[in-house]
């Protein structure tokens, strides 16, 4: 079972005087990647929450919000009288405008409103915490549907490849016969006599050169593993990547061994088929 790095949570909480809304959103990355955006009297709890997005999230650029919203009577924020009133005197002193209008401009000025630290309420935190949780387990579950639909074209694209692997080795014969009839022709124009036999021992040898039963009994292997793999209950998309790049060798040397064109368009289809597996894989955790 694989899952996706592309993924989608959110959870909002309602406390007393407060709303919570936790958002995680994560993208493809080599390695796990938190990007935390806090209100400032939550920072610091935020190496916290970080731990516990590690601990769910293995892999991936994460981008994690909390939005907190006061939605009861209470705040910690309060107007500087004082410091209101000598912004409007100032103002006067340059503008002779409505007491309304000089007001706006004064709270809008530094130190017009002045907040007070709040200390965390353990049992406020211990409820974000549980929101953090809960839009781990959506992200977690997005992960998992978007892994079954990569999984089913990795395995489609695998498949396709041992079709055509197939199908390399039934043109096999042709394609020897092809080489021996070129090597043939060959000796036949420059209208030398040899010895047959030597010839035939060239012929073996050359053939032997060109001979791809190591690279199809290693590609074979490659595609079992792979799909042996991802059908593990782990989700690895590094080792997954790992056995691509096997199969891809062993795909690129069947081409320079071919030799023969109807060969090497299989060839191609089959590199097609590999780079698709390869972009998707790097969207896998």
């Amino acid at each position: 079972m694989i899952q996706s790095m592309t993924g989608f949570g959110k959870s909002i909480t309602q406390l007393p005087s407060k709303k919570v809304t936790v958002e995680i959103k994560s993208l493809n990355s080599k390695n796990l990647d938190v990007n935390a955006r806090i209100p400032s009297q939550y920072r610091e709890k935020e190496l916290q929450l970080r731990n516990t997005i590690s601990k769910s999230l293995t892999r991936g650029k994460v981008d994690f919000s909390l939005f907190v919203e006061v939605t009861g009577e209470e705040t910690t924020a309060s107007v500087n009288r004082g410091v209101v009133r000598n912004y409007m005197q100032q103002l006067k002193s340059i503008v002779d405008g409505d007491e309304t209008e000089l007001l706006k401009m004064a709270v809008r000025m530094p130190d017009a409103v002045t907040t007070e630290r709040e200390e965390i309420d353990e049992s406020e935190f211990k409820a974000i915490e549980a929101a953090v949780i809960e839009a781990l387990e959506e992200i977690n579950q997005f992960r998992t549907d978007e892994g079954e639909a990569l999984e089913k074209d990795l395995k489609l694209r695998v498949n396709n490849i041992e079709a055509l692997l197939q199908e390399v080795l039934r043109i096999d014969p042709e394609r020897v016969e092809a080489v021996k009839e070129r090597l043939r022709k060959g000796v036949a124009d420059l209208k030398e006599n040899v010895d047959e036999n030597r010839f035939e021992q060239e012929l073996v040898y050359y053939i032997e050169k060109f001979d791809i039963t190591e690279e199809k009994v290693r590609l074979e292997n490659h595609l079992a593993y792979f799909n042996e793999s991802i059908n593990s209950q782990d989700s690895n998309g590094r080792k997954l990547g790992f056995i691509s790049q096997e199969m891809g060798r062993e795909i690129n040397t069947i081409g320079s061994k071919s030799n023969y064109a109807p060969m090497q368009q299989l060839v191609v289809q089959m590199k097609d088929e590999l780079e698709k597996i390869k972009e998707q894989l790097l969207n896998v955790l």
